[in-house]
């Protein structure tokens, strides 16, 4: 078992509230009687997130399950050193027929459009928009015109090639400094995509509010063709970039590679337990907030919501680069495989949402100034572990959460 060192009397008494709310939430939202009265209608929570409207369903997202099953195609496809620059390319842009699951190739949706694209914060800065988008179209043509002619080939500093972890355990192909292209897209794209277009798109009052949104909502009317309010199906939208791939009314988890993983890892851990129950609690109580014309608690449980996500993406950055630390100069397979899935994450972090502010926890800027530093030199051949100390002690200080809470168990 993990030691602890999170103040025990802060913990409880935010157990004690979120558990009250969650309660209460059966019946009203957990709010002050102004905001459940004046500042809206009462808002009564489902215990499953399932709404309808005269009887039909209204709940819709089908565009984020095609974009998570195209992901966990994708990601998969990273490995198969067969594949051509022009195939995975295809595949993020949805150019090609190279989809194997039912009406992928033909579903108009793809994974490049929505990456860094969100409103808050890309639709006023192409800038930085366009600069990741190329990393990822960068980080494609690195695989496959530097990994995959180097399969076979021994890795070593400065050189491309496979590399296994101790004791017989995995092969991993990397790069000349040691990093695992696909596992740097996968989880980047956890910030880039789910990360960005929920906190700071579907669920922005930008998005929710725009143009007649809430005058619509207000007064019942369904968008064209539909049983749902634009309002509402934006909520879905949102919603279904962590559950797109799993039981809506039921959530199991670690349905997909990536949000739903990786939060089904946090919630697994002691330190953390809960954290799945709150995301879910809030989506519901927003989401009938919507029906209800309670915009004060829908915003609130929006809050709940980027405060959580962000700090999913926060913790797994932290617990990989401690990961880490013990396999530095003896297990480089083991090593560099975490490491990897910590610089995808570490680049997530620019796609956090602070609650109650338009930034994220950590800007583009110092996300790549992190980067940099970790590519230094000969790369992941050269990470000390006073390095990765310092990184996690940066990340964690931002969050409410302490280095020894996040890393792996002893």
């Amino acid at each position: 078992m993990k030691f602890n060192s999170r103040n025990n009397s802060k913990k409880l008494s935010r157990n004690i509230v979120l558990s009250l709310c969650v309660i209460g939430g059966l019946f009203t939202s957990c709010s002050s009687d102004d905001d459940n009265g004046s500042g809206g209608n009462a808002v009564v929570t489902p215990p499953t997130y399932q709404f309808e409207r005269n009887g039909i369903g209204t709940v819709s997202y089908g565009g984020q399950t095609s974009r998570i099953q195209m992901g966990n195609e994708f990601v998969t496809a990273l490995k198969d050193n067969t594949k051509t620059e022009l195939e995975l390319d295809g595949m993020f842009t949805n150019t090609g027929n190279y989809f194997t699951g039912i009406g992928l190739n033909d579903s108009g949706k793809n994974l490049r459009s929505k990456t860094a694209a969100s409103s808050d914060y890309f639709s006023a800065n192409s800038t930085d928009a366009n600069a990741i988008k190329a990393d990822f179209d960068g980080w494609i043509a690195n695989q496959v015109n530097d990994v995959f002619p180097n399969w076979n080939t021994d890795a070593v500093a400065g050189t491309a090639g496979k590399i296994q972890e101790a004791g017989g355990g995995s092969t991993r192909y990397v790069n000349a400094k040691g990093l695992e292209y696909n596992q740097a897209i996968n989880k980047a794209l956890i910030g880039a995509l789910m990360t960005d277009q929920m906190l700071n798109n579907y669920l922005s009052t930008s998005v929710l509010d725009a143009g007649d949104n809430r005058a619509n909502n207000d007064a019942g009317l369904v968008a064209e063709g539909k049983d749902y309010t634009t309002m509402e199906h934006k909520w879905d939208e949102g919603f279904g970039y962590l559950y797109g791939t799993d039981d809506a009314l039921a959530p199991q988890l670690g349905a997909d590679s990536f949000l739903s993983k990786y939060l089904s890892r946090v919630e697994s851990d002691d330190n953390f337990e809960g954290i799945a129950d709150d995301i879910y609690n809030a989506f519901k109580l927003g989401r009938a907030a919507i029906v209800a014309k309670n915009y004060t608690i829908r915003d609130q449980q929006a809050e709940i919501i980027r405060t959580k996500i962000s700090e999913i993406i926060g913790i797994r950055a932290v617990y990989y680069l401690q990961a880490a630390k013990p396999s530095i100069g003896t297990d480089s397979g083991s090593a560099f495989h975490d490491l990897s899935e910590g610089y995808g994450f570490i680049y997530s972090l620019q796609f956090t949402r602070q609650p109650g502010t338009d930034s994220p926890y950590f800007t583009k800027n110092e996300v790549d100034a992190y980067l940099a530093q970790l590519m230094q030199g000969d790369g992941f051949w050269d990470v000390t572990a006073t390095m990765l100390d310092e990184m996690s002690d940066d990340i964690a200080a931002r969050f409410d959460f302490t280095v020894v809470e996040a890393a792996p168990s002893n």
